[in-house]
C-alpha cells in the first residue's frame, strides 16, 4: 500500500518538505513529488474529507488505465523476441519502441521486460542462453565413440566424435575422427569451418591438450599450432575455464543431442570404414538440424540462415595449410631434432630456443619471429640435412673435401703419393673414411719435406704397406733413404741352396707312397 495518507499529513498539516518527508516516510523524494502533483490536481487539502479510506484515496489519486480493446494492445510474439535479441546490437528497449511502433496503445516498457523475462524462464534451457549472432562456436569430443571394424582382419577401432555447436542459433555439425591428436583436432575445425560456410568470431574448446597446452583460470596456454590455425581464419580462441562446465554449456548440450540423434541411431549398424561412418553421421546430421524447434519458430539451419550467418565472415581466399609449430633448441651440431629428423640453422644460434614450423614439404625454423632456415622435409629417422651456409668456415672447409679433391692435393707431392690417397680410400668401405689417413700423410709432407714424402709413398706402393703409419714409419726410420730392392719378374726361378726345388717335393711324395 502506498503512503500516500502519511506523506499529504507530514507536508500539509506538519509543514514538512518534500526532502523531510521523504527521510521519514523512506520513499524516494521524487515519489513524494509526485503524490504531491496529483493531490493538488485532485483538488485535496488537509485534513481529508471523512470518510475517505487509503483504497479510495489511491484510485482518487491513481485510477485504473482506461480498458483497451486487446486487438489495440495485443502480446507481443516473445519467440520472435527472444530470436531477435540474438542479433548484434538488438536490445529489448529497441524491440520495445518497433512493437509501439505498431501498437501505439501497447504495453508500456516495463510491462514489456517483465513480462518477456518471465517467458524465458519458462523457456527451454539452452534456448534461453544469451549469445550474439555469429559470434562464438563451441566444440568438444563426444564421450561416446562409435567402433569401427577391419574387414580383413575383423579388430575393431574407436573412432573419436568431433562436435561443434554455434551459439545462437544452435546449428550443429559432427565427425568422427580416429583420435583427438592435433592432426585430427585442426582437420575437423577446418572441416567445421568450411561446413558452415563460414568463420564465427570466437572458438572456445575445452581444455584437451590438442587445444590447451597448460589449463589455467586466468591464463590458458594455448597451443602454438591451434593459435596459427585460428590466425589464418582470423579466428580469436578463448578456452573455456576449466572446471567450469557453464562456459561450454552449448557444446555439452550439442554433444547430448547428437548422442541421443545420431550416435544412438547407428548403435545397431556395423561400419567397415571411416569414411562409411562419416557418410552416416551426414546424413543424421542433415535431419538433425532441419529438425522443428520445440518452443521457437523454425530449425537449427533456418535459425542459422537468418541470424548466423549474415553476421559471419566469409572463409579466406587462401585454403589452409596443416603445418605443425612447436618450439626446439639448437644442439651443438648447430642442428635441431624435429620428428627424428636433424636440420641444420646458422651455427650462432647455438643453444638458443626456436620455432619451428612443419608441414608435409617444409621444415622453417624462427628466431624472434624471423626465418632463419628453410629445409625439405624429411622422415628419415636419425637423418641430416645440412646446408653449408649454416656451417661456421671451418667446418664448410672440411665438408668441402672429396675423394678427387683429396687426390688433386696428393698429386702436389708427387704420383705415388697420389696413388697412396687413391689406394687408401679404395679400400674403406666409404671413401669418406680415409679422409683422415690422407690428411695426415699430406701433413707429413710438411715435416719432412714433399721429395721424401714422395720417395716414402713409392716405398709403401712398392712393399704394399700403404698407411699412415706404415709411411710415417719409413720416414722416421729413414727408409725413403734407401734404395728398394728389384722386384723378381713373375716365372724367373731363384737358384739358392736354401731353395728347394720341385725334384725335392717330387721325391718326398714317392718316398710317403712307398
Amino acid at each position: 500500500m502506498r503512503k500516500i495518507r502519511e506523506v499529504l499529513r507530514l507536508h500539509l498539516r506538519c509543514g514538512l518538505s518534500s526532502r523531510q518527508v521523504a527521510r521519514s516516510c523512506r520513499i524516494a523524494r521524487s515519489t513524494v513529488g509526485e503524490y504531491l502533483r496529483r493531490a493538488g490536481e485532485a483538488g485535496l487539502s488537509w485534513p481529508l474529507p471523512e470518510g475517505l479510506d487509503d483504497g479510495q484515496l489511491e484510485r482518487l489519486l491513481f485510477p485504473p488505465a482506461p480498458a483497451v480493446p486487446p486487438e489495440r494492445r495485443p502480446l507481443p510474439a516473445w519467440s520472435e523476441v527472444h530470436l531477435e535479441l540474438r542479433k548484434k546490437g538488438v536490445t529489448l528497449f529497441l524491440l520495445w519502441q518497433e512493437y509501439k511502433e505498431c501498437h501505439p496503445d501497447g504495453f508500456r516498457y516495463s510491462w514489456f521486460c517483465h513480462h518477456y523475462r518471465a517467458w524465458a524462464r519458462k523457456a527451454d534451457l539452452v534456448m534461453r542462453q544469451s549469445h550474439r549472432a555469429g559470434e562464438r562456436l563451441f566444440v568438444d569430443y563426444a564421450g561416446q565413440t562409435v567402433p569401427v571394424t577391419n574387414p580383413r582382419t575383423g579388430e575393431i577401432r574407436e573412432a573419436e566424435i568431433f562436435v561443434a555447436v554455434m551459439g545462437a542459433s544452435n546449428y550443429s555439425y559432427a565427425e568422427a575422427t580416429w583420435t583427438q591428436s592435433l592432426p585430427d583436432w585442426i582437420g575437423s575445425h577446418v572441416r567445421a569451418f568450411e561446413f558452415l560456410k563460414a568463420v564465427p568470431e570466437i572458438v572456445t574448446p575445452d581444455n584437451l591438450k590438442s587445444g590447451v597446452t597448460h589449463p589455467h583460470l586466468y591464463e590458458p596456454d594455448t597451443n602454438l599450432t591451434y593459435l596459427k590455425m585460428a590466425e589464418h581464419f582470423c579466428v580469436a580462441v578463448i578456452p573455456a575455464r576449466a572446471g567450469k562446465p557453464r562456459d561450454k554449456a552449448k557444446a555439452e548440450a550439442g554433444v547430448l543431442v547428437v548422442e541421443r540423434w545420431i550416435l544412438a541411431r547407428l548403435r545397431h549398424r556395423i561400419f567397415f570404414s571411416l569414411s562409411e561412418l562419416n557418410r552416416a553421421i551426414a546424413e543424421l546430421l542433415e535431419e538433425l538440424n532441419r529438425r522443428p524447434f520445440k518452443k521457437l519458430p523454425g530449425c537449427r539451419r533456418e535459425a542459422f540462415e537468418q541470424i548466423d550467418r549474415p553476421a559471419m565472415r566469409p572463409l579466406p581466399e587462401e585454403p589452409y595449410e596443416y603445418a605443425e609449430w612447436g618450439k626446439v633448441r639448437v644442439h651443438i651440431d648447430y642442428h635441431v631434432e624435429i620428428d627424428g629428423h636433424y636440420y641444420s640453422v646458422p651455427y650462432q644460434l647455438h643453444g638458443q630456443q626456436l620455432d619451428f614450423r612443419a608441414t608435409l614439404r617444409t621444415v622453417e625454423c624462427f628466431h624472434k619471429h624471423q626465418r632463419v632456415a628453410s629445409h625439405q622435409r624429411s622422415f628419415e629417422k636419425g637423418r641430416h640435412k645440412t646446408c653449408a651456409a649454416h656451417m661456421p668456415k671451418a667446418h664448410r672447409e672440411h665438408a668441402d673435401w672429396t675423394p678427387e679433391r683429396l687426390v688433386r692435393w696428393a698429386s702436389e707431392a708427387g704420383p705415388a703419393t697420389a696413388a697412396v690417397a687413391e689406394t687408401i680410400m679404395a679400400n674403406r668401405p666409404h671413401p669418406q673414411q680415409g679422409f683422415r689417413a690422407c690428411l695426415g700423410i699430406m701433413r707429413l709432407g710438411k715435416s719432412y719435406g714433399r721429395d721424401r714424402l714422395e720417395a716414402a709413398c713409392r716405398r709403401a706402393l712398392a712393399l704394399e704397406v700403404c698407411s699412415y703409419r706404415h709411411i710415417a714409419l719409413i720416414l722416421k726410420n729413414e727408409l725413403d733413404r734407401r734404395p728398394l730392392l728389384p722386384k723378381v719378374p713373375p716365372g724367373r726361378r731363384i737358384e739358392h741352396d736354401n731353395v728347394r726345388g720341385p725334384r725335392y717335393y717330387a721325391a718326398t711324395a714317392d718316398t710317403t707312397a712307398g
